[in-house]
C-alpha cells in the first residue's frame, strides 16, 4: 500500500535530480535511471510519476519557470510604475538564472523544444509573458511598446544564450547590455 502523502514529496525529488542531472552531465543525455538514483528512488518510480523523460524535463523547466516567474513578480511588486521595464530586465539576468544547474537545463530546454511539442508549447507561454509584461511596462513610455517588446525579448533571449556560455558567472553584463538598448529606445521617444 502507498504511503499517503509521498507523491508530492517524490515528483519534488525527481524534478530536483532532474535540475542537478542536467547540471551534471550538460546535456539531455541523461537517463531516468541516472534521475531515479540521485533522487534516491527507482526507475520504475520516476517513470510511474511522470510517465518518461521528456515529461520529467518538462516537470524540471515548469519548475525553474515557476521560480523565474514567483523572482519576476517579487522585482516587479517593489518597482516604481516608470521602472518596470528594467525590473523584467533585471529578473531575466537574476543570480538564480544563472547556477550551473539552471543553465544547464535552460540549454537542453532551447535544445528539446527543436522536436517536442510540448517544449515548444511551453518556451512560448514563457516569452509571450515576458512580451505581455514588456508592452504593458512600455506602453506609457513608448508610442510603438508591441515593437520595442519584440525586440528586448529577444535581446534578452540572445543575451542569455551568451552571458550563460561566456560569463555566466558575470549577468551583470547581460543587464548592463539589455539597460542600454532598452535606454536607446526610450531616448529616442524624447
Amino acid at each position: 500500500m502507498p504511503k499517503l502523502g509521498m507523491e508530492p514529496i517524490r515528483r519534488d525529488a525527481i524534478v530536483k535530480a532532474t535540475i542537478a542531472e542536467l547540471g551534471a552531465k550538460k546535456s539531455l543525455d541523461v537517463t531516468v535511471s541516472q534521475i531515479a538514483k540521485r533522487a534516491g528512488m527507482s526507475s520504475a518510480l520516476a517513470h510511474h510519476y511522470f510517465g518518461g523523460k521528456d515529461q520529467i524535463f518538462l516537470a524540471a523547466m515548469r519548475r525553474i519557470l515557476s521560480d523565474f516567474g514567483a523572482e519576476a513578480r517579487q522585482e516587479l511588486s517593489s518597482a516604481a510604475p516608470d521602472e518596470r521595464p528594467q525590473a523584467i530586465i533585471r529578473s531575466c539576468f537574476a543570480p538564480s538564472c544563472f547556477t550551473p544547474d539552471v543553465i544547464a537545463a535552460w540549454m537542453t530546454f532551447y535544445v528539446l523544444a527543436q522536436t517536442n511539442e510540448e517544449a515548444l508549447r511551453l518556451w512560448k507561454i514563457y516569452q509571450a509573458r515576458i512580451r505581455s509584461n514588456l508592452i504593458h511596462a512600455l506602453r506609457p513610455m513608448l508610442s510603438n511598446p508591441v515593437e520595442a517588446a519584440n525586440d528586448m525579448v529577444a535581446l534578452i533571449d540572445g543575451l542569455y544564450i551568451h552571458a550563460a556560455l561566456n560569463a555566466p558567472e558575470e549577468p551583470e553584463l547581460a543587464v548592463n547590455h539589455a539597460m542600454r538598448v532598452l535606454d536607446t529606445f526610450l531616448e529616442a521617444e524624447k
